[in-house]
């Protein structure tokens, strides 16, 4: 299905929209445009429906003249790239380079390129902005008006969200950074220079998890004295228990199972924690909420996706293509939280569900708040400030290090919740030796282990 929807695009043809060159998800595609016609590197592309691997791929060169060629020494699996290795976002195509959170030092600008030059330390967001339009002068980057010229996206949802490194066709079709080395177009806008106080380890992750994270907390509108409930405990659930005692919220519940519950209470032991594979009989996650606070949370924050059915019901209206996404966590929230309470939405959500309870949203006065792809640019100075100040330590929630070369592996290891992976620093033959807090570098296959 994701094949033919990117086939259908084609045929049906893009928007006249873009500003960047759009399907450049690999320099392979048209080497003599795209690829350096000597140099090549190492690259995880996507190579069918739960089949990802790395190959060995054209170096990427200048193709316009506001471009820069990133040296990638960082970057990581997000939860959201599992759903490209199953097949749940649209418009993927074989030999798509993915990865769409990387920090590196700069190898090369374009003619255009003012604000950085070679050798600098940056950091790039996992959207592409102009910097021009109504949204980035805004700083709304993730809804750039011009670096996505998709078609289906536009009919789907009514607009277009920005260009996305290695996030498919549907959002431009850009190479993504688990590589040696990517293309940044619009790089004076979508880079942000790294100060030496701050290592890889912790920059890099401004590039989304961070920031995403903030953006759900305050754009729910977390406030003083909320109780907020938080569905899932991977990287993104954690970051949000961090920033929603710094805004105020006085309790923090947070809805998972197993190991990732025990992981993050060691993280942060004021937690309180719901298991919802291990419910007494009869309870729910709603009951157990309401009896854990009268009324029910003030907050419910959604940090997982509409990929991952509970019911079998739902299961089968999925698997035949009756609807996209489950509405299951999302009734879990609106019917849990207080009268008016709010509810913010981070998780990836693609398409269309069934059985959403719009009837407790409207007669309670629930806000049902889709805090959409985190605008990077808004926050990440501030954020960058914040990890300069102790106030947030990403190397927290990151649990493996690992090498490019491995990053099938990492893949597959990752998807299966094995090894108790959280969040990875992958690194590369040019990342420097990892700092002080950073996990021992592991190894995933068979290739020889390097220390980096």
């Amino acid at each position: 299905m994701t094949q033919a929807a990117a086939a259908a695009e084609r045929a049906i043809g893009h928007g006249d929209n873009a500003i960047t060159e759009q399907d450049v998800t690999n320099p392979a595609r048209n080497r003599e445009k795209y690829g350096d016609p000597n140099e090549t590197m190492k690259a995880l592309v996507w190579q069918g429906k739960n089949k990802v691997e790395v190959i060995t791929c054209p170096k990427p060169k200048i193709v316009e003249p506001r471009d820069v060629i990133l040296k990638i020494t960082g970057s990581t699996v997000c939860g959201s790239d599992l759903h490209l290795l199953h097949g749940s976002v649209v418009e993927m195509e074989k030999g798509d380079i993915l990865g769409h959170e990387f920090c590196g030092v700069i190898d090369q600008v374009g003619s255009a390129v003012t604000n950085h030059k070679v050798g600098d330390r940056v950091v790039a967001s996992f959207q592409i902005a102009c910097g021009d339009c109504m949204y980035c002068a805004k700083k709304l980057s993730s809804q750039c008006e011009k670096t996505n010229s998709n078609t289906i996206e536009n009919a789907m949802y009514g607009g277009r969200t920005a260009g996305m490194f290695g996030y498919s066709h549907f959002t431009g079709g850009f190479a993504g950074g688990q590589a040696e080395y990517t293309r940044v177009p619009c790089g004076d806008v979508n880079l942000l220079h790294l100060p030496d106080d701050v290592p890889d380890e912790k920059g890099l992750y401004l590039s989304d998890v961070v920031s995403t994270s903030w953006n759900c907390v305050v754009d729910t509108g977390v406030k003083e004295g909320d109780v907020v409930a938080i569905w899932g405990a991977g990287p993104i659930g954690q970051m949000c228990i961090d920033f929603s005692y710094m805004n105020g919220a006085k309790r923090v519940i947070v809805i998972d199972q197993n190991w990732r519950l025990d992981y993050c209470k060691s993280k942060y032991p004021n937690i309180e924690t719901i298991d919802f594979s291990n419910l007494p009989k009869g309870e729910t996650v709603v009951s157990t909420l309401k009896k854990m606070e009268h009324g029910g949370p003030d907050v419910a924050l959604e940090c997982v996706a509409g990929e991952y059915p509970k019911s079998w019901a739902h299961t089968l209206e999925m698997a035949a293509g009756l609807e996209t996404d489950t509405p299951e966590i999302i009734n879990e929230m609106i019917e849990s939280v207080k009268n008016y309470g709010r509810c913010g939405i981070t998780g990836v959500y693609v398409g269309f569900t069934n059985h959403f309870n719009i009837g407790s949203l409207m007669e309670r006065g629930i806000r049902l708040i889709g805090n959409g792809q985190a605008p990077v640019h808004l926050y990440w100075e501030k954020l960058l400030k914040m990890i300069q100040e102790g106030k947030i330590d990403p190397l927290k929630m990151v649990t493996h290090r690992v090498r490019i070369e491995d990053m099938a592996e990492v893949y597959y290891a990752f998807d299966k919740k094995e090894d108790g992976m959280q969040k990875v620093y992958c690194a590369t033959k040019f990342s420097q030796p990892a700092c002080a807090g950073s996990p021992a570098l592991k190894r995933f296959g068979s290739s020889p282990l390097e220390t980096v």
